[in-house]
């Protein structure tokens, strides 16, 4: 695996529900602040369609055609205002943040929890002031890096001639930003006399940065209980928004790992499949689908959720690799064994070097499973293409 994705927000907003969720880690959740001291990680899956539903015979990764690719997941300490200043957890918080490409914040719909996540009344907060509040503590994380040391910084870039995005990347390195995100920043800017700048353009830089560098969207959690306004005002932000119920979720993927129900994370419905209910879960189930049905096609918004952080957030794609173009196997005869996640606009030369560096440095030429045609290096892959990669390497 190589990409993570970042669990974020204040405390009490769900966080630790949507972790548990969308991975059936054993985490702990409870109704105060700082339930996550210590930042939970596990595995979780983006969900898209297999190919092997072109060759008419299962390949034994997926579930009836949906094929769920692994992808790392952090369940981050809760924020307060002021954590880049090391308030409550903070440092931890943002330390942990550094190794996601991209985070979801998770925001208490239903109002029900103030700006540092003690319980109230529903409706007694307005969640849109915790997005901001997400971006504002971020920025300043990254703009107290740069504080510190800035004017010996841009000394040294303007006598020894170093590239400013260079320097700056590594400085910022701590904070998983990288050369290229700090390149296009610097873009926005004509006046390159860094020495002059001040508190108020670091500030501003690293907001641009942090934007580039860690794209958010939002998980709107506790819709079963959020007033429909919330919703709304969320919806309308210029952000990827999805309303989800991390609670129930939970509720049907423990059902489903108990046998009661047959269900597929990230569909609308599911099938209670036991025999052996009690009234009490007979209820809860039948509660359950009438909820998945008032909120068609989403459901819980869980999957949803991790699917557009990688697929629209990221933009990654889906694709392939094989050994065998007509069979779509390995050399052991596995059909599909493997499902890599690759920028959009990578190329066939790219997943040569994805799948080892020596077949990277020796690439030949690709082949497209469907088509058969011979592919360059430079070939732009598509979403669930099938790619056998041909090199001189052993």
């Amino acid at each position: 695996m190589t990409m993570t994705i970042g669990l974020a927000g204040k405390p009490n907003a769900g966080k630790s529900t949507f972790f548990k969720a969308a991975t059936l880690a054993d985490v702990e959740i409870a109704n105060y602040p700082f339930t996550t001291i210590n930042a939970n990680r596990g595995v979780t899956y983006v969900r898209t369609t297999c190919p092997c539903t072109e060759k008419g015979k299962p390949c034994g990764k997926c579930n009836n055609g949906v094929r769920y690719v692994p992808i790392e997941i952090i369940d981050v300490a809760g924020l307060v205002p002021d954590a880049h200043k090391g308030r409550g957890l903070g440092n931890a918080f943002l330390d942990e943040l550094r190794q996601a490409q991209a985070i979801i914040h998770v925001i208490d719909a239903s109002g029900s929890t103030d700006i540092e996540g003690n319980p109230g009344d529903i409706d007694s907060h307005d969640p849109l002031v915790d997005v901001d509040f997400l971006n504002h503590e971020i920025t300043m994380w990254m703009a107290g890096i740069l504080n510190r040391n800035w004017l010996r910084l841009a000394r040294k870039i303007k006598a020894e001639g170093l590239k400013p995005e260079q320097a700056i990347a590594g400085q910022l390195m701590g904070a998983g930003v990288c050369e290229s995100d700090v390149h296009r920043a610097l873009c926005q800017y004509k006046d390159d006399n860094y020495e002059k700048w001040g508190e108020n353009e670091l500030v501003e830089l690293c907001e641009h940065i942090r934007t580039l560098s860690k794209p958010i969207m939002i998980a709107a959690n506790k819709m079963d209980i959020a007033p429909p306004k919330n919703l709304k005002k969320l919806s309308e932000l210029d952000l990827i928004v999805v309303p989800t119920s991390a609670a129930a979720e939970l509720a049907l993927r423990n059902a489903a790992k108990q046998k009661l129900i047959d269900y597929i994370p990230g569909n609308e419905d599911f099938n209670i499949i036991s025999e052996d209910l009690d009234e009490k879960q007979k209820r809860g189930l039948e509660s359950l689908k009438a909820f998945m049905r008032a909120h068609r096609p989403n459901g819980c918004g869980v999957q949803e959720c991790i699917d557009k952080a990688v697929f629209e957030l990221l933009d990654l794609i889906v694709v392939y690799p094989v050994e065998d173009e007509t069979h779509w196997t390995d050399t052991n005869e596995n059909m599909l064994p493997d499902a890599y996640l690759m920028k959009r606009g990578s190329t066939a030369h790219d997943l040569a070097y994805r799948v080892h560096t020596d077949i990277g440095k020796a690439f030949l030429y690709a082949v497209d499973g469907r088509t058969k045609m011979r592919l360059g290096e430079k070939h732009e892959l598509q979403d669930g293409d099938v790619i056998k990669i041909v090199s001189t390497a052993r």
